[in-house]
C-alpha cells in the first residue's frame, strides 16, 4: 500500500519545514501539506525554503491545499467566500508555481464556510467560478483540484460527498471544466454521517484522493471503529490507483506503529 504522510497534521513536535526529512526518516516517500504558508501569497524565499525542504529530504509532495483563511480561527477556504476573489486568483498563481516544481498533481481547494448576511447561491456560483478557474490552471501540470466534505465546522456547507459531486457536476456543465474530483476523507465523511461503503460502490474510480483518520477521535487507524482496511480495500477494488493520504492527529510516540501491526495481521 502506498501512503502519503500528511505533515501539516502529523510530526507536528518538528518545525514544519523538518518534517519532510522526518517523514522520509519513518520510511515514506511521499507528504502532503495543508497550505503552509500564512498569507495566500507568501514572500519568494519563504516558497524556495519550502521547496527546498522537500526536495532536499527526498520525497515527492503529492498534494498541497490552496490557501483556506486563517485555518486556526475557523475558516475553511476561499473558495465560495464573496469579495476575496482577487486573493483566491492570487493563491492559484502560487500553487501551481510550487506545482511545476515539485510535480505535484492534486491541489485541495476547500470549499469555505456560510457568510452570514451572503445570499447562498452566490457563495455557490461563485465556487464554481474558481474551482473552474482552478481546474484550467493545474490542467497545465497534468493536475486535478480536490474538493473535500469537512466535519466539525457547521456553516461548511458541503458535508457528503453527494455535496461535493454536485458542485463537480456544476463545473463541469457550466465551465467545461473535467479535473475536479472528490477527496473522499473518509473520517469526515463518515463524522458526518455519510453511507461511505456506498460512496466507495459508487463513485470509488471518480476520486481523486483518499484520506483517513480513525473514529471518534480523528486518530491513527485502530484507534477508533471505522472498518478503514476494508474500505481502502474496497476502493482500490472500484478502480482507486491513487495513494493514501496520512491525515490524523498521533495519539502515541509512534504514529506510524499501526502500519507495521496491521501488515503483521494481514
Amino acid at each position: 500500500m502506498s501512503y502519503t504522510v500528511n505533515a501539516s497534521i502529523l510530526l507536528t513536535e518538528l518545525p514544519l519545514l523538518e518534517r519532510p526529512a522526518a517523514a522520509k526518516a519513518a520510511g515514506f516517500d511521499a507528504v502532503e501539506y495543508w497550505w503552509p504558508f500564512s498569507v495566500a501569497v507568501p514572500a519568494q524565499d519563504e516558497v524556495d525554503a519550502f521547496v527546498a525542504a522537500i526536495q532536499d529530504a527526498g520525497v515527492q509532495l503529492t498534494g498541497l491545499n490552496f490557501f483556506a483563511g486563517d485555518m486556526p480561527g475557523g475558516d475553511r477556504g476561499l473558495v465560495s467566500w464573496v469579495g476575496r476573489e482577487d486573493e483566491f486568483a492570487a493563491n492559484i498563481a502560487v500553487v501551481v508555481e510550487i506545482g511545476r516544481r515539485l510535480g505535484t498533481k492534486a491541489f485541495n481547494a476547500l470549499y469555505g464556510n456560510r457568510i452570514e448576511g451572503v445570499d447562498a447561491q452566490a457563495q455557490d456560483d461563485l465556487a464554481v467560478k474558481n474551482l473552474a478557474a482552478a481546474g484550467r490552471a493545474v490542467a497545465e501540470l497534468g493536475g486535478v483540484v480536490l474538493l473535500e466534505p469537512v466535519s466539525g465546522m457547521e456553516t461548511y456547507p458541503l458535508k457528503t460527498a453527494a455535496d461535493a459531486l454536485a458542485i463537480i457536476a456544476r463545473v463541469k456543465d457550466e465551465e467545461g471544466v473535467d479535473n475536479v474530483r472528490l477527496l473522499a476523507d473518509f473520517y469526515h465523511l463518515a463524522v458526518n454521517g455519510d453511507d461511505v461503503p456506498a460512496v466507495i460502490a459508487g463513485h470509488a474510480a471518480e476520486f481523486g484522493h483518499i484520506q483517513i483518520a480513525d473514529a471518534p477521535g480523528r486518530g491513527e487507524p485502530g484507534t477508533g471503529d471505522l472498518p478503514l482496511g476494508q474500505w481502502i480495500a474496497d476502493a482500490q477494488a472500484g478502480g482507486y490507483a491513487g495513494v493514501i493520504g496520512l491525515e490524523y492527529k498521533a495519539t502515541q510516540a509512534d504514529p506510524f506503529a499501526w502500519i507495521t501491526t496491521a501488515a503483521a495481521q494481514a
